[in-house]
């Protein structure tokens, strides 16, 4: 077994999987360490370098796209620090890490591991039930929906609507952006009926608005990537491996945008009547329904 242990944490290969273990240290991310130990099996892995430096290296490992459904739900924009497939080496280390990278790219090119993108995932994303609670409201998932329970500063909007529970069937993606301590972030589910209906964060009842604690808003992409995970693969939403009669179906009609349309305007009207909406939220709310649309 290939192995090196570093205060940022331990990485383990055993000839076909990649176990990553968070260390305990303080200087560990907070989103590392609650999202806990990773098993990524080498049919995953696109390749691994090792990035020396003056005073620490880096390990990075590689994944093939399509593989992971935390980095599809991220898409990328993970802060760095929170990476789980980045260690940092201490300088004495730097055999250790390059022993263990060359074993990978050993047992990647004795097994012919393709690098094209995956089929389907192969990692299983975080385990649920997960739950969050971010500057917006609490977010939970079990597995078979999703259910927000809005905070007392969310928008009078949100919370006039109560909790939000939406089924994995009605989903058709998810939206993720960090929340960076300079620009807000937001947690979107999109469902069929409000793929079109890009309300802002803040007024729309099925995205967390994630403006307060960065670090701990990070948390929200764990639910993300679990939910993204029991979503169809993004090489069947692309139709590639789906007849083009069975894409259509799940392509929203002019008729169904319509219909969305009303829907959305009758909710707001009733809010209105009931004192829950002022004029001006009123008016501002259905105007950024009407540009969604």
């Amino acid at each position: 077994m290939a192995e090196i242990i570093q205060r940022d944490g331990t990485w383990a290969f055993d000839g076909s999987t990649v176990r990553i273990t968070p260390g305990l240290h303080r200087s560990v991310p907070l989103f590392r360490q609650t999202y806990g130990e990773i098993a990524i099996p080498l049919e995953a892995v696109s390749g691994i370098v090792y990035e020396p430096e003056r005073k620490r290296g880096r390990l990075r490992l590689r994944l093939r796209e399509g593989a992971d459904p935390l980095l599809q739900a991220t898409g990328g924009r993970l802060p760095e620090s929170a990476d789980p497939y980045k260690l940092h080496v201490d300088i004495d280390r730097s055999g250790v890490a390059e022993y263990v990278a060359e074993e990978i790219r050993r047992a990647l090119l004795l097994d012919q591991i393709p690098k094209e993108p995956a089929k389907t995932y192969l990692l299983a994303g975080p385990p649920v039930p997960v739950s969050v609670r971010s500057s917006d409201g609490t977010v939970s998932f079990d597995g078979a929906q999703v259910r927000i329970d809005w905070a007392d500063t969310s928008d009078r909007v949100k919370r006039a609507t109560g909790p939000r529970i939406i089924a994995v069937g009605d989903l058709v993606q998810v939206e993720w952006l960090p929340n960076s301590g300079y620009e807000d972030g937001f947690l979107r589910f999109v469902t069929r009926e409000t793929v079109f209906s890009k309300l802002p964060p803040e007024k729309d009842p099925y995205a967390l608005d994630l403006w307060g604690s960065a670090r701990r808003d990070l948390l929200t992409a764990l639910v993300a990537a679990a939910v993204t995970a029991r979503l169809p693969h993004p090489s069947i939403r692309t139709g590639e491996y789906v007849d083009r009669p069975q894409l259509a179906s799940a392509v929203p009609s002019q008729s169904d945008h319509h219909d969305v349309l009303l829907r959305r305007l009758r909710e707001l009207g009733e809010l209105h009547r009931d004192g829950v909406l002022t004029d001006e939220e009123f008016a501002a709310t259905k105007a950024a329904v009407l540009r969604g649309f």
